[in-house]
C-alpha cells in the first residue's frame, strides 16, 4: 500500500520521458537539467518501488512496470489540470505560425504536447513560408514562429539541421535530353531559392514544372511523376524515391529550423518549452 501520495512533477518528468524518448528533451520540455530529470523520477520509482525507465548509451525505453504505469500517470495529470481549471481566469491565447517545410506529420502530436503542458492555453498556428511568417511576426502580428533559415537574419533559437534531398516517384525516370522538371513551392521560398542556386552552380539544365502552394501539393506532383523535388526526409510521402545520386544532382545543405519567440509568462514558456522539444525530438527521427 502505498500511502504518501506521489510527487506531481515526478509524474510529469516521467511522461515527458516516456513521450520524447530522451532525458535531454525531457530537461528542455520542463526547463531545468538533466540532472533534475534524472533525480525526479529516481525519486517516482524509489517510491513506487520499481523501474519505470530502461535507459541505455543508446535508448531511453519503458520497462514493462513503465509501460502498465503509462496511462494512469496521464489520467493523474490530466485530472489535477482540470481541477485548477475551476480557479483559471480567462483562457491566455499563443499565435504560432510555422513553415510549411516545417510542419511535417508530426504536427498534431505537437500541438496535443503543448495542450498536454497548458489545457488552458488558447493555441492559434498559422502555416506559410518563412518569409511571410518572419515579417508577420515582426510586425507583432504571431507571438512565435518556426521556420527555415532566412536570409538577413542572425537571430532565433536553434531547433534542429534537417538534410535535404531530391526525391522523386517511384517509377519516375528522367530523359537526359531534357531539363531536369523540378516542382517548387511558390514564392517566397527559401528552399525553392536555394535548390535553384544550386542547380544552376553546378551546370545542370532545369526547369519549373509545377509550382505549389504547400509542401502537400508538391509531394503530390512528386508522387505523381511530373519530376522532382528539394524536400526534407521527414516530410516525404511513403514511396518516394531519393534520385539524387543516380542522376548525379548535386548535394543539398543540411538546413537550420529556428524558433523566434517574443512570449514572455512563465506558463506559456512552459507550453513553448515543450513544443520545442517535441520538435526536437520529432526532427531526430526524422
Amino acid at each position: 500500500m502505498i500511502e504518501r501520495p506521489l510527487d506531481l512533477d515526478a509524474v510529469q518528468a516521467f511522461l515527458h520521458i516516456a513521450e520524447l524518448g530522451s532525458f535531454t528533451r525531457a530537461a528542455e520540455a520542463m526547463r531545468t537539467t538533466q540532472a533534475s530529470v534524472s533525480l525526479k523520477l529516481k525519486r517516482l520509482e524509489d517510491r513506487l518501488g520499481c523501474r519505470l525507465i530502461e535507459r541505455t548509451p543508446r535508448s531511453v525505453e519503458l520497462s514493462a512496470r513503465g509501460a502498465g504505469f503509462l496511462e494512469h500517470a496521464r489520467a493523474l495529470l490530466e485530472a489535477h489540470d482540470r481541477a485548477l481549471a475551476v480557479f483559471a481566469g480567462a483562457r491566455r491565447r499563443m499565435t504560432i505560425g510555422i513553415s510549411d517545410h516545417v510542419a511535417g506529420p508530426e504536427l498534431p502530436a505537437l500541438i496535443a504536447r503543448m495542450n498536454a503542458q497548458d489545457p488552458q492555453l488558447l493555441i492559434e498556428i498559422r502555416i506559410g513560408s518563412s518569409g511571410d511568417l518572419l515579417h508577420s511576426y515582426d510586425r507583432r502580428e504571431l507571438d512565435t514562429v518556426i521556420v527555415r533559415l532566412h536570409a538577413g537574419r542572425n537571430d532565433g533559437e536553434l531547433l534542429a539541421e534537417e538534410p535535404f534531398g531530391w526525391f522523386a516517384g517511384p517509377g519516375w525516370r528522367h530523359r537526359p535530353d531534357e531539363p531536369l522538371p523540378v516542382a517548387t513551392l511558390a514564392e517566397p521560398c527559401g528552399v525553392r531559392v536555394m535548390a535553384g542556386r544550386i542547380l544552376d552552380a553546378a551546370g545542370v539544365p532545369w526547369t519549373e514544372i509545377f509550382v505549389g502552394g504547400g509542401v502537400t501539393a508538391v509531394a503530390a506532383a512528386v508522387m505523381a511523376g511530373l519530376g522532382v523535388s528539394a524536400l526534407a526526409p521527414r516530410m516525404l510521402p511513403f514511396g518516394a524515391v531519393d534520385v539524387g545520386a543516380r542522376l548525379k544532382l548535386p548535394d543539398l545543405p543540411r538546413l537550420p529550423v529556428l524558433l523566434h519567440s517574443r512570449v514572455k509568462d512563465g506558463r506559456s514558456r512552459d507550453a513553448l518549452a515543450a513544443l520545442s522539444a517535441a520538435f526536437k525530438s520529432a526532427a531526430a527521427r526524422g
